[in-house]
């Protein structure tokens, strides 16, 4: 029997990215994974992309779960009501929920102060960032509070030692990025009565679809794309950041956790995982001591 088999995930926002990676990795523990994102192989959302949810559901079954498409938007409530009502009724529980919505890439204007930056761009970042998850959470917490020792993962940028003490690019993209940090900090508070455990976890620098694509490499050959950018010799892939949060789920103890602010490269050292090429990238780490301190790009020690 596999760790997680019969317990019932929803990773909202799993079209791409950490949430695909994340689908995976919880479907290879044998968990039934909700998958949802507004992309299909029928309609494409604003990113006008081509991965789609359907593709993480199989990538899920593949791996030995089962990954079940479901087309939300997240800033929708009824659509979120609806999904959580099928949850309910097909599985009679939610072990899992991942607020991993974020749908801000093409909208951040990175180093454009405030009164230069576009107030509607920043403003719809900000609700895909923030607002999708405590709509989700608001619907999905009373099914998941059913049970004892719920979990409830909130996928940001940065870890609050970080964030707390750097200016994170635009005022809308700290906001942002801070704002889901601190949403796990109250949640822990407000799931401590039914036993359940919030965390906020952050990936690293992060190889997703968009990220490759940008260097003009695969994840077979990411290596390349340190010709452009030396520093990105700590990157992780977005399974990496899938395996922590498999990990926080099969913790017996999880409940440490609560309310804290976790890298993906700190959760690899306490619960031994790696990533696929069978390292351990500890980015946050690195960033601070290599990057920021304007060292010449070196994973060792650091992967």
């Amino acid at each position: 029997m596999k760790p997680l088999e019969g317990k019932v995930a929803l990773v909202a926002g799993a079209t791409r990215g950490a949430g695909r990676g994340i689908a995976i990795e919880l479907g290879e523990a044998g968990a039934t994974v909700y998958v949802t994102g507004r992309t299909t192989r029928a309609q494409r959302s604003e990113y006008n992309r081509p991965e789609t949810i359907e593709e993480t559901a199989e990538l899920v079954t593949s791996a030995g779960g089962r990954g079940i498409a479901v087309q939300v938007d997240h800033l929708q409530p009824e659509q979120v009501k609806a999904l959580i009502a099928r949850i309910e009724e097909e599985q009679g529980r939610l072990d899992i929920l991942v607020n991993d919505v974020w749908g801000g890439e093409y909208l951040t204007q990175w180093n454009v102060p405030v009164w230069k930056h576009s107030l509607e761009r920043g403003f719809r970042q900000l609700r895909l960032a923030i607002d999708t998850h405590i709509i989700t959470s608001h619907y999905a917490l009373p099914l998941l509070i059913r049970n004892e020792n719920g979990l409830v993962v909130e996928i940001t940028d940065g870890t609050v030692e970080y964030n707390d003490n750097h200016y994170r690019l635009s005022l809308f993209y700290d906001l942002a990025k801070s704002s889901v940090i601190r949403m796990a900090k109250s949640l822990a508070h407000e799931l401590s009565p039914y036993k359940g455990t919030a965390v906020a976890l952050t990936p690293g620098w992060m190889r997703s679809e968009i990220m490759l694509e940008h260097f003009g490499v695969k994840e077979e050959n990411w290596r390349d794309a340190t010709a452009q950018e030396p520093h990105f010799v700590i990157s992780e892939s977005t399974r990496f950041v899938g395996r922590a949060v498999a990990a926080l789920a099969k913790d017996p103890e999880v409940g440490r956790w609560n309310g804290h602010s976790v890298s993906s490269g700190q959760l690899a050292q306490v619960y031994g995982f790696y990533d696929l090429d069978g390292s351990q990238p500890d980015s946050w780490r690195y960033i601070v001591e290599v990057q920021d301190a304007g060292k010449p790009a070196d994973a060792s020690g650091y992967r």
